[in-house]
């Protein structure tokens, strides 16, 4: 696109193009990229991290009552996650969090952590390992 050519001739980050100035998380974007010609048609760039190594995408599914722990990883590893149906409950280092679909989080994953499903429907994300 147009705004990608102008990234790169300014030779900047295509993220640091778009993202709304003085933002007090720099991870978090948040901003529409791209709207299509129909109504509703759109990509918005939820958030963006530095992997030296890989990213990893993962689908997940919890059903009510389920869980999922975590060790710490490694320093310098950090995840983000994007809910799209139900409502997920992340707890770091004993710290509960709640996302509802259509709600995301990047944090550093080098706590212990978990994931669970404390609702009555079916949880489903996105994750992504940043390593």
């Amino acid at each position: 696109s147009t705004l990608d050519r102008v990234a790169e001739a300014l030779n900047v980050a295509f993220s640091d193009l778009i993202q709304a100035p003085g933002s007090a998380d720099p991870s978090r974007i948040n901003e529409v990229a791209w709207t299509g010609t129909a109504p509703g048609s759109k990509a918005v760039l939820l958030a963006k991290a530095v992997a030296s190594r890989e990213v990893e995408l993962w689908e997940w599914t919890l059903e009510p009552g389920e869980e999922y722990q975590s060790q710490a990883d490694a320093e310098g590893w950090s995840e983000q996650l994007y809910v799209f149906e139900g409502c997920l409950t992340l707890v770091i280092s004993e710290q509960a969090l709640r996302f509802s679909a259509g709600e995301f989080y990047m944090y550093a994953s080098n706590k212990p952590h978990s994931y669970r499903n404390e609702g009555d429907v079916v949880v489903r994300f996105i994750r992504n390992v940043v390593i």
